[in-house]
């Protein structure tokens, strides 16, 4: 096949974006896919500027709002007007909300991943968790800011989670112990988006499950080495966290955990594959947090790892996404 595979964007996570992209675009030519490395903001890459860019490493903090290039419409470049496929390489922003997805479905142009209307379902938090307690999956109680730190306390309690309605690798996010710090958490995540969520604190283990073809794969367990939150540095640091694939649960919290995920997963009309995360109390209640349309693909990141525990390689997780894309869109490729 010859695929494009379309990463940076306009988000604070390019960084992670490029990351991805870089072991993607390996891992499809390892197959004898013909590839092209394709940057939203800059166009297909020469050799030399894909090897450069692809060599650097995510930084401990999300690039600066100021430097994350700017989205051009990329439908309309020759460069993807005869590709069988675009493969989404992605993280945040207007990658992930299903702005890129309806642009390259009015273009008709194939792409991995879900479709307009499940990234966007995805990508909003408050939406989303209500299609969790819709689809009779626990999620923590949350409220939307505006808020006092009254009403946080009586409807919530202390400590709790603010963080962007839309966002993704926790950025903006702040673990509130205390009133007093309420009103800077909620500036912080302002920043990052419009709409700030404010969401009951579940002490507890981390853990996510993927889905590939609507069937999990491994449950796996993350225990972050910077504190209570995986947040950014945890997530994209050599060392931030543990991660452990398959997860020590018994077989019926494996299997519990994982039909809720698909639950969501289908509550939310997703496509070929997703990543949903979760946290188990001290009682052995799953919560659900959130879902992820386009998680990590590099081969370090939770998928893949997911993907790994259950003998699907790195190269072949990438093609059956591929080929799941193309079902989807119900073609095959031009060649």
């Amino acid at each position: 096949m010859k695929i494009a595979v379309l990463f940076g964007g306009d988000s604070m996570e390019r960084d992670v974006s490029i990351a991805s992209a870089s072991q993607v675009v390996g891992a499809l030519r390892s197959r004898g896919h013909q590839v092209i490395a394709y940057d939203s903001g800059r166009g297909r890459l020469a050799p030399a500027d894909e090897q450069r860019l692809f060599a650097g490493k995510i930084d401990k903090r999300p690039p600066d709002q100021k430097s994350v290039s700017s989205l051009p419409t990329v439908v309309s470049a020759p460069d993807l007007a005869d590709v069988d496929l675009v493969f989404l390489a992605m993280h945040g922003g207007s990658g992930e909300d299903g702005t890129v997805q309806a642009l390259l479905d009015l273009a008709g142009i194939p792409y991995t991943g879900s479709g307009k209307l499940g990234s966007a379902l995805g990508w909003d938090k408050d939406v989303a968790k209500r299609l969790f307690v819709a689809a009779g999956v626990p999620t923590p109680d949350w409220l939307m800011a505006p808020i006092s730190s009254s009403a946080a306390a009586q409807w919530l309690g202390f400590p709790l989670i603010v963080k962007p309605n839309g966002q993704g690798s926790t950025v903006g996010l702040t673990l509130v112990r205390t009133p007093p710090e309420l009103d800077a958490a909620i500036e912080l995540a302002g920043r990052f988006d419009s709409q700030v969520m404010l969401e009951r604190y579940v002490d507890g283990r981390e853990l996510t499950v993927g889905i590939l073809d609507d069937q999990p794969l491994a449950v796996g367990e993350i225990i972050s080495n910077t504190g209570p939150i995986f947040d950014y540095a945890a997530k994209y640091q050599p060392g931030g966290a543990e991660e452990i694939f398959p997860a020590d649960l018994t077989p019926e919290q494996t299997e519990k955990i994982q039909s809720l995920a698909v639950r969501v997963h289908r509550a939310l009309k997703l496509d070929v594959y997703s990543r949903v995360d979760f946290r188990m109390d001290s009682d052995g209640h799953f919560w659900c947090l959130e879902v992820n349309t386009l998680p990590g693909l590099t081969e370090a990141s939770l998928l893949p790892r997911a993907a790994q525990a259950v003998g699907i390689s790195f190269p072949e997780l990438c093609e059956r996404i591929c080929r799941g894309a193309l079902a989807r869109h119900g073609g095959k490729p031009k060649k």
